[in-house]
């Protein structure tokens, strides 16, 4: 137990609950912080959508759309009726930073996490109207370097609970590549396909086809399932995927986008599978470039990693995500912040 029990109010985005029953990154952190709090000693409130069963004291978002205007003001209103119930020790939003809006103004120590694209102009908003009781957080470095000269911002990247991603020191020889995410172009899901096909190992896709993107998987990605070398499984849930991920010889990421972190990454190597990613967003930040996988510019460069997979020691991936990538790491990270803000 930490030397001091601390009251901890977390909020997720109001769509999806805490756990997500398949897909939902940033629910699954959340979870993974509420329960890893609540084992230290620690009292946690999450403000969430009303079917979330996570480790805490649920106060339920009555608006269920982010974007919502008017839900929006009804969230900010609970979100305010539930921190001056009681005292609270801080306030860790992972959803929007409207919400806060109420909050701003008070002595209440805040920090706002960002997962996603961050706006300037809401920072500097942010920062100016709490008077500097709001810091700011990010998973990634790379995510934050063009607002970081605004108020104070701290470094926690994403983590995943190790008890639910058994590792694997070896795999078998005909294990296939493993491709996990939404399948849409900016995931490069035909890239990974090609990468395969050209190193001629069988390849796994698992994910789901985000609406709006229907054709472009008809025309890229369905054309190549052949049920043998190329097969997709749709999405799958955490056990299936812990189950895929420690059966695999690499988990493929040739994102085309700039990528905030890739919780997928962490969750591979925690299996002890090694990633290969391209140059993109927090790639070279979360893979050791030849230590846990490896960091590629192109498809050439791709399909030649794929030939030095072997040299990767699957023990070494394990630990990297035990040291900085797990449910204790990432809390004991939070929870130096929290009790920096409070002094």
């Amino acid at each position: 137990m930490d030397p001091r029990p601390l009251h901890i109010v977390l909020t997720a985005d109001p769509e999806l609950p805490v756990p997500p029953r398949l897909y939902g990154g940033i629910e699954r952190i959340i979870d993974l912080l509420a329960s890893e709090y609540r084992r230290r000693g620690h009292d946690v409130t999450l403000v969430a959508h009303p079917d979330s069963t996570a480790a805490a004291e649920l106060v339920p978002w009555p608006g269920r759309a982010s974007r919502s205007r008017r839900d929006g003001v009804r969230n900010a209103a609970t979100l305010w009726r539930a921190v001056r119930q009681r005292p609270v020790d801080v306030v860790h939003s992972f959803s929007r930073i409207a919400y806060l809006l109420p909050l701003l103004p008070t002595a209440v120590p805040k920090l706002m996490t960002y997962q996603r694209a961050i706006s300037r102009r809401s920072v500097q908003l942010g920062h100016h109207l709490s008077g500097g009781s709001l810091q700011f957080s990010a998973i990634s470095d790379w995510m934050m370097a063009h607002v970081n000269d605004v108020g104070r911002w701290h470094l926690v990247p994403n983590g995943v609970d190790l008890a639910r991603y058994p590792a694997s020191e070896a795999v078998a020889a005909d294990a296939p590549l493993v491709f996990l995410g939404r399948l849409e172009a900016i995931k490069g899901p035909h890239l990974a396909i090609a990468a395969a096909r050209r190193a001629g190992l069988p390849l796994v896709l698992a994910g789901n086809v985000p609406e709006g993107h229907e054709a472009w998987f008809d025309q890229e990605v369905r054309p190549a399932l052949d049920g043998d070398q190329v097969r997709w499984i749709g999405p799958v849930d955490d056990a299936r995927k812990a189950e895929l991920l420690a059966g695999a010889r690499a988990l493929l990421m040739p994102i085309l986008w700039e990528e905030p972190f890739g919780i997928v990454m962490a969750e591979a190597m925690a299996c002890g599978t090694p990633v290969l990613g391209f140059r993109r967003g927090a790639v070279p930040e979360v893979v050791t470039d030849g230590e846990t996988g490896w960091v590629v510019d192109d498809l050439d460069e791709l399909v030649a990693a794929i030939g030095r997979i072997d040299a990767i020691d699957r023990r070494a991936c394990r630990r990297r995500v035990e040291l900085h990538y797990s449910a204790a790491a990432i809390a004991e990270a939070y929870l130096g912040i929290y009790t920096a803000m409070g002094r």
